[in-house]
């Protein structure tokens, strides 16, 4: 029987487990031996003995468990001084900023460690259900409306009160991807009057059937990847959008964004020049802030407040801002692909290389650096 290892999270900002009891279940139900180390659910709602009721065992001893498990799912990277006790063959899955963390990527292979990078996985109708990029973006972008609604000195929605009519809030979107399009559906379900900005002019008509306003600006030739992203823009281009979003961001109460280029900086699209144009108490929260942010001034981690008043908020982890659902939802993406490659008469983890998912994901197998992107870096 395979062994299944679940790390407690060391880093003290992440709120979120890669497993839950329910998904538990179902790794037992695969034939799993499902180990959670103490306290790995804690900061999310799920304590110690939910755990053991769905057939988990707990570890205090982390060091052994490494040492003897066949796959080690977590969320955040592993600590390189942790990779040497790993088991040689293990599979290892969790976010690993592969594009940032090139040294790791060998201490991976060197460790003879099959590291799965969980960014990674393709954007595919087949991988959909594993794709966890997605599934906590959508959460982010909940979360983002949530957490300005929370420091606006104004109410969202329009309210007719004996005292006057109160107007409702003014929400701007910036970036129409997963954590976009939640974040107008929440500012809409809460009364907001919102509209929206993409460089890809494709996504116009998701905008509207949400009930918010596309904001056009002739970028001349734009477009996206093969995996859905926004192309990166010329810096003329770049020019061309940040004075067509400046009016909006000028009326705007609140501005999310949420401009991540994948393996990239975040772009600057939020200048001092746009910042001091918009009103004091207004409020940007910038989803990008881990990746460099794309508001000129935003702070990882902290809110800074401009002089003339704009708070400009720089969440740390806001994935994780529900981190309940947002565990369950990663716990589930981690099934899906578990799943995927099981061979059940086996009771293993089938490496088959030649599908598309695991060709796209697969960075380290066999003490090599396999993933075409990051061999020969």
């Amino acid at each position: 029987m395979k062994t299944l290892f679940v790390s407690r999270e060391t880093d003290p900002r992440e709120t979120r487990t890669a497993l839950t009891p329910e998904v538990a279940r179902k790794f037992t139900a695969l034939g799993l031996r499902v180990q959670v180390e103490s306290g790995s659910g804690s900061k999310a709602d799920l304590p110690d003995e939910l755990y053991r009721e769905a057939g988990a065992e707990i570890i205090t001893d982390r060091e052994s468990a490494l040492a003897g498990a066949d796959i080690v799912m977590r969320v955040r990277k592993p600590d390189a001084a942790e990779l040497p006790r790993l088991k040689p063959g293990s599979l290892h899955l969790s976010f690993l900023d592969p594009f940032n963390e090139k040294d790791l990527l060998g201490k991976l292979a060197a460790a003879k460690v099959n590291a799965v990078s969980l960014e990674m996985i393709p954007r595919t109708t087949l991988a959909q259900k594993m794709d966890a990029l997605s599934s906590q973006a959508n959460l982010a972008g909940y979360a983002a409306v949530l957490l300005a609604a929370n420091r606006m000195s104004k109410i969202l929605p329009m309210m007719m009160t004996p005292a006057g009519t109160l107007s409702p809030a003014r929400f701007f979107i910036i970036g129409v991807g997963v954590a976009g399009l939640q974040a107008i559906a929440t500012a809409k379900r809460l009364g907001a009057r919102v509209e929206a900005f993409d460089t890809r002019p494709v996504v116009e008509e998701q905008v509207k059937s949400l009930g918010a306003k596309f904001v056009k600006v002739d970028l001349g030739d734009t477009g996206q990847t093969d995996q859905g992203y926004a192309q990166e823009l010329t810096p003329e281009q770049m020019d061309k959008q940040r004075q067509g979003m400046a009016k909006a961001c000028a009326q705007a109460d609140v501005v999310i964004t949420t401009a991540k280029l994948f393996g990239r900086p975040a772009p600057k699209i939020i200048t001092a020049d746009i910042l001091s144009q918009m009103k004091s108490g207004s409020i940007i929260v910038d989803l990008a802030v881990e990746t460099g942010g794309n508001v000129e001034g935003a702070v990882h981690g902290q809110e800074v407040t401009t002089a003339n008043g704009v708070r400009i908020i720089g969440h740390e982890n806001i994935e994780g801002y529900y981190a309940q659902h947002a565990s369950q939802m990663l716990a589930s993406n981690l099934h899906h692909f578990l799943e995927h490659f099981w061979d059940a008469e086996a009771g293993d983890f089938q490496y088959r290389l030649d599908d598309d998912i695991l060709k796209g994901c697969l960075l380290t197998k066999d003490g090599e650096i396999i993933h075409e992107k990051f061999k020969d870096s």
